[in-house]
């Protein structure tokens, strides 16, 4: 009820003329909230809301809502409206953000048209990391303090930084050339002496990470240590910015839509909003993948058509070969995926890795006594359950194989480890697993 509320707020501003209405309809809701409706109304009410706000307001509103929405509006803003009502209103994270997603000539030229000459260099230097690193993540908005510092000046030291930063997320103490030493609490500066010394305050640094460190490996250390702030230094220790917390939990998320759209088969992102073109372009590779594996299968019955003809009960349990091959290395898969986005030293992927194969021999016997009795019972040849049961064990045990190989293998070559998961491996999952099944049935059966 309290969404329809705000939902019926929000509309009822933009169909609102007078002024004092709409900043009484509009006053006290987030950001976050007004991007989220605006995202559901057509672009000419959304332009009639943002023009009613202030700019930054607007700034903060643009830095909430979905990319596409974004970029379809920047269009209807000059460069130096970007440049002054948007750009000079945003975290330096958040404006670099922005700009990556206009063509380099639309950059430049914003950039040269923001006041502060100092903050577009910073911006600038945000544009020129990776998009997945440390430094594409940070904000060079930051309050730092010499050691050298008596609490006193401290104090006004940081009081003059403040006045241009919207929130202070920690007080970082530099050295005198300006390399990061360690971090103030506010608690010992307000209850210490006013000629106490930095250097008997401060707290030694303890975690922080280069410019160029992955943004996953930022991410778990973060997690790891329950970290709200990370401080961000180049090779020569010097301070150069921080990562916030809610700038790792938008990449995290990123990371899962990414993965999880792999693991569905997608190669490209896919949004509710992409054409017809666009969606087919996305799902077409692994679709051919899975046709091309169905065409194997295909010729493989082929050739052992007169397995079939000989015994045809074999028939009858292909569909369960196939499918338990491709749950069994879908699961393995998922399971080393997850442990090479989380674990760090190769001794505890190793050990994942062998874990899943003993968990994969234990499962496998279970299912495949389980099958055997089932298909005696079930009034089956004999030979036929024991050729079905043997497959099934020797089946989810190369499954698991071959569901740990291929994402250690992709991982190996830089290849994201998350396709391991989608219909790559579970198309061949089901017909390497066929292949076992005729291969054993010969063995067993003797057609």
């Amino acid at each position: 009820m309290e969404e329809l509320n705000l939902n019926d707020r929000i509309v009822e501003a933009a169909n609102t003329i007078d002024l004092s209405s709409f900043e009484g309809l509009m006053e006290g809701i987030h950001a976050a909230d007004i991007a989220e409706v605006l995202e559901t109304l057509e672009v000419e009410a959304v332009e009639s809301i943002l023009d009613r706000l202030d700019s930054e307001r607007v700034a903060d509103v643009l830095v909430e809502i979905d990319e596409d929405v974004r970029a379809d509006l920047l269009t209807r803003y000059s460069t130096a409206d970007i440049a002054h009502d948007l750009v000079e209103n945003m975290d330096s994270d958040d404006a670099a953000d922005m700009l990556s997603e206009l063509s380099d000539a639309l950059t430049r030229e914003v950039l040269s048209k923001v006041e502060d000459v100092e903050q577009a260099k910073k911006i600038a230097q945000l544009l020129t990391y990776d998009e997945d690193s440390a430094g594409a993540l940070m904000g060079t908005e930051l309050v730092t303090v010499n050691e050298g510092l008596t609490a006193l000046r401290c104090v006004a030291a940081m009081r003059n930084q403040a006045e241009n930063i919207d929130r202070v997320h920690a007080v970082y103490v530099v050295n005198d050339a300006a390399i990061l030493v360690g971090t103030l609490s506010l608690k010992k500066l307000l209850t210490a002496q006013r000629t106490a010394n930095i250097t008997d305050l401060y707290t030694p640094i303890k975690h922080t990470v280069l410019s160029n460190t992955p943004a996953e490996d930022v991410a778990n250390m973060m997690q790891k240590y329950d970290l709200f702030v990370l401080p961000v230094i180049n090779a020569a220790g010097e301070l150069l910015g921080r990562i916030t917390l809610d700038d790792v939990v938008d990449f995290i998320r990123e990371e899962a839509e990414r993965d999880y759209q792999l693991a569905s088969g997608l190669t490209d992102e896919v949004e509710s909003d992409d054409t017809v073109f666009e969606v087919t372009r996305a799902r077409i590779p692994w679709l051919l993948i899975g046709l091309f594996g169905g065409l194997i299968v295909a010729l493989m019955l082929g050739e052992n058509e007169g397995d079939i003809k000989s015994v045809p009960a074999l028939a009858l349990f292909m569909p369960l070969i196939a499918a338990m091959a491709g749950n069994v290395g879908v699961q393995s898969s998922a399971i080393v995926v997850q442990a090479l986005a989380s674990e760090t030293k190769e001794q505890n992927i190793i050990a994942k890795l062998w874990k899943e194969l003993s968990v994969g021999l234990v499962n496998g016997l279970i299912l495949a006594a389980t099958m055997y009795g089932a298909g005696l019972l079930l009034g089956y040849d004999q030979l036929v359950t024991l050729t079905v049961a043997v497959s099934l064990l020797t089946v989810i045990v190369f499954a698991s194989l071959f569901g740990t190989f291929i994402p250690l293998l992709l991982n190996r070559f830089n290849i994201d480890a998350a396709l391991a998961t989608g219909p790559f491996i579970t198309t061949a999952n089901d017909v390497i697993g066929l292949i076992i099944y005729f291969q054993i049935g010969r063995y067993i059966i003797g057609y």
